[in-house]
């Protein structure tokens, strides 16, 4: 990543701390002393002065309360596909994916206090380059410059806003400012203003491949991308507060105006589509491998990727992927690479909504991890769990010994925050919201990431048949975007936003649940639920009672080939069942070594209490603020008040309209409200 470059080249160290040191600002936002103003004739004296300066502020999307972990593990709330369990039968003060929590809660100040720096080394970066003789020359690579610190500004916004609603919102950085505290602003008000901001300045961006750095820096197809995807946000549906009834946890609602952000949001995703700079043209798996091994591809899916320094920042591929063990401080055996934790996982279901042609699955979904044997072997060990690896991204699979066996976190690998992938998708969705139903260029964005799903052998069903039945109404073509955006962004934040967007994030956690509880229930006997369930899947009847409960595995050589594992020293599995329950153990042939015949882990989806029949507290309590079951066999959900009540028999399908709301809206952190003076108050039932 270009970052590296400037950090370890010792002629520009002094360079590089003068225009840190510019942008520092206490960790804690509201309660920040004014910092040192730029020193306009040195800093802001020549375009290479400024460029060092700009990259202060992409420093800031390294920070591990953000962008480098807590985005895409800790505030990446549970759904359908990313999922986080918790055994707790009690409220707990940090359960954010499970939608409750405190005011208190130390990450909650943490992800607050980064995000608002990163914001105010931006305005503090633009501030000062909008007022310079550079600037106001006409200097086309200041434009270009004050462009990226937009975007990044925004992206700062964009993210808090989804987590927190209605947030403190200026442009002005706390020097320039009389009243240090920051006013809050309702989300449609500020996504308007980052809208029109951006709006302004795109026309002065490079498009990528002109950028020095390509997409490790923002261009104009990443304006046009940023802006696409907050006007989405701006006309979807969000949690907003019952500022009458502090109590209430909020209602959903869609601005009136909300087919305006819609039409903005479909002609900027075009705008990136007719520029013609990006494509699909690499398979899905080798996009992200690619990332793991440092290979930066300027024209293809990702249209910016933020750029984090080998061995300094980041945690992408540390959080995903196989985990992996140290030894004595160091990893052992085939694993030169050393510890990966693969702590941000998917649901067990994840895998088994896929089409079964559909090439992406193999790749994200990892049912295997590696443990140690004495002090040199390390080994595949199955995981059927209630979570699964998720394989997009993993140190593992980097080929060109950027690890030693000795390393963990500060991987160095860039994160995609914005994809083509993401912006054909997007243009599909707000084409048939704004058509009632999809137009041919609608199903042509869509088909345009189908194809590179399947083999060309498979498109005539899986992408033309495909596309066809689902564009009979608007409802199921919008679905078939959002299952599509479903089996793409695994583990990139998206999928819980989508959902949310659409007003279908309690329909789809309300199955979650009783698929989890279902399973469990039925494990140990027979459940009233799975029917309901296996309807609302689209399964045959019995497709839950027929999951592979022993799985039949075995260890093999490695086959060093990456379209078969991206991975090409260390030993895998070869699982007979993944998908389908099959009871008879395979032959082991002449297979004499007992270490590497077939073996069963049993009790896959055991997720039950031998004493008790009833499911496991994992399945009872992991979407707890919203929807909790007791060891009694009653289920229940939490209603708006945030009161539990008994769902009863489940007979048909059950859609938001009848359901409570999602709290997925975070509390103002305690220090955030101490320090206004009571000018901030939590609604959505938090107490301050």
């Amino acid at each position: 990543p270009f970052l590296i470059s400037l950090f370890e080249c010792s002629g520009y160290i002094l360079i590089i701390s003068l225009a840190l040191t510019a942008f520092t600002s206490c960790n804690d936002y509201l309660d920040v002393d004014t910092p040192s103003k730029y020193d306009d004739k040195y800093v802001f004296s020549s375009e290479t002065e400024v460029n060092r300066a700009l990259n202060g502020v992409y420093a800031q999307l390294l920070d591990g309360n953000t962008y480098g972990e807590k985005y895409l593990k800790d505030l990446c709330m549970n759904s359908d596909v990313d999922y986080i369990t918790n055994s707790s039968e009690a409220p707990t003060s940090n359960g954010f994916a499970r939608f409750e929590c405190t005011s208190d809660a130390g990450q909650l100040k943490s992800t607050w206090n980064s995000a608002y720096e990163g914001i105010e080394y931006a305005n503090n970066f633009i501030w000062q380059l909008e007022r310079s003789d550079l600037y106001m020359s006409g200097n086309a690579g200041c434009k270009q410059m004050i462009g990226e610190a937009k975007v990044i500004r925004a992206m700062f916004y964009n993210d808090i806003i989804d987590l927190w609603g209605d947030v403190p919102f200026t442009f002005t950085p706390t020097s320039e400012k009389s009243d240090i505290i920051t006013p809050i602003v309702s989300r449609d008000s500020i996504r308007m203003t980052l809208i029109n901001d951006l709006r302004a300045t795109a026309p002065y961006m490079h498009y990528a491949k002109s950028n020095t750095n390509g997409i490790e820096r923002i261009s104009k197809e990443a304006c046009w991308a940023m802006i696409s995807r907050m006007a989405l946000s701006a006309g979807g549906y969000s949690l907003r507060p019952d500022k009458q009834n502090p109590s209430s946890r909020g209602t959903m609602e869609r601005s009136a105006n909300y087919k305006e952000f819609y039409q903005i949001a479909r002609n900027y995703a075009d705008s990136v589509i007719l520029s013609g700079t990006h494509s699909l043209n690499k398979s899905y798996r080798n996009v992200f491998i690619d990332e793991c091994n440092f290979i930066v591809d300027n024209s293809d899916d990702p249209i910016f990727e933020i750029p984090f320094a080998k061995k300094t920042s980041g945690n992408i591929g540390y959080i995903q992927g196989p985990s992996t063990s140290l030894s004595s401080g160091v990893s052992i055996g085939a694993n030169t690479w050393g510890e990966c934790k693969g702590s941000a996982q998917i649901s067990t279901f994840y895998g088994y909504t896929f089409d079964e042609k559909d090439l992406r699955r193999n790749y994200v979904v990892g049912m295997w991890g590696y443990n140690n044997q004495g002090d040199t072997i390390c080994v595949p060990s199955m995981r059927a769990n209630y979570t699964l690896f998720n394989n997009k991204w993993s140190k593992l699979w980097s080929t060109n010994g950027s690890f030693e066996n000795n390393s963990t976190g500060n991987t160095g690998i860039n994160y995609p925050y914005l994809r083509y992938t993401d912006v054909l998708l997007m243009f599909a969705e707000a084409e048939n919201e704004l058509n009632n139903g999809p137009t041919e260029a609608a199903k042509n964005a869509l088909k345009i990431v189908r194809k590179r799903a399947f083999a060309p052998s498979d498109w005539g069903i899986k992408v033309d048949s495909y596309i066809s039945l689902v564009s009979s109404s608007k409802e199921k073509f919008l679905n078939a975007v959002l299952d599509e955006r479903k089996f793409e962004f695994a583990g990139e934040n998206m999928r819980w936003k989508d959902l949310v967007r659409n007003n279908k994030y309690s329909e789809v956690l309300f199955y979650t649940f009783l698929r989890y509880y279902g399973v469990g229930q039925n494990a140990g006997g027979s459940s009233q639920y799975l029917d309901a369930v296996t309807e609302y899947d689209g399964f045959a009847d019995g497709r839950y009672d027929n999951l592979p409960f022993d799985i039949h595995w075995r260890r093999i050589a490695n086959p060093k080939n990456i379209d078969i594992f991206p991975n090409t020293s260390m030993e895998i599995l070869e699982i007979s069942n993944p998908y389908s329950q099959e009871s008879k153990v395979p032959d082991n042939g002449t297979i004499t070594n007992p270490e590497y015949q077939w073996q069963t882990t049993q009790g896959n989806f055991g997720w039950w209490n031998d004493g008790t029949g009833s499911p496991t507290a994992q399945c009872l309590y992991s979407l707890y603020g919203f929807m909790r079951g007791d060891n009694t066999g009653m289920v229940y959900l939490v209603d708006n008040n945030g009161t539990p009540y008994p769902i009863g028999e489940v007979t048909s399908h059950i859609t938001a309209d009848k359901l409570p709301v999602v709290r997925y809206i975070l509390p103002y952190p305690n220090n955030a409200i101490l320090r206004s003076a009571g000018v901030y108050k939590n609604y959505y039932g938090y107490a301050n």
